[in-house]
């Protein structure tokens, strides 16, 4: 996994550590909105969908650091803890976020792969105006802008 983790950008790793039937999901497993922003998230499969989503990450994003904080595993199981610093190359706004992954290898092969972030803070380094409007308490019933 660290080999995978260390330069997910390359085909020749994607294609000696992923399984030709190898599951990714990215962020969620579909959401729409969201997709317009980042679109590579959502769930995808095959070696080259891996290889498309880190490769578009890098495209929108710099990559300041990233560091596991923590590796380990049972069975076929992997989790992997850590956070990154990105930079968008839009706007150059910078994101420090926690990730989480989720990770199933057999035989040598991920054949499953669920990669979580904070999608607010990533998001939102592609921001250029505008609030929401929100109500997330239910025994507030006041609104507030974000």
């Amino acid at each position: 996994m660290k080999t995978f983790l260390k330069d997910p950008t390359n085909p020749d790793i994607i294609g000696d550590l992923v399984a030709a039937d190898a599951t990714c999901v990215t962020l969620n497993y579909e959401n729409k909105d969201l997709r317009k922003i980042m679109r590579w998230v959502g769930t995808a499969r095959g070696p080259q969908a891996f290889l498309d989503t880190f490769t578009r990450v890098f495209q929108f994003w710099e990559n300041q650091s990233f560091e596991i904080e923590e590796l380990f595993g049972t069975g076929e199981n992997v989790a992997v803890f850590g956070k990154f610093t990105y930079k968008s190359n839009t706007l150059g706004k910078v994101a420090v976020s926690p990730f989480s992954i989720l990770a199933k290898v057999r035989a040598g092969k991920i054949v499953y792969f669920q990669y979580m972030e904070d999608t607010y803070a990533t998001a939102s380094t592609f921001k250029i105006s505008g609030t929401w409007k929100v109500r997330s308490d239910p025994e507030v019933p006041k609104e507030f802008e974000v």
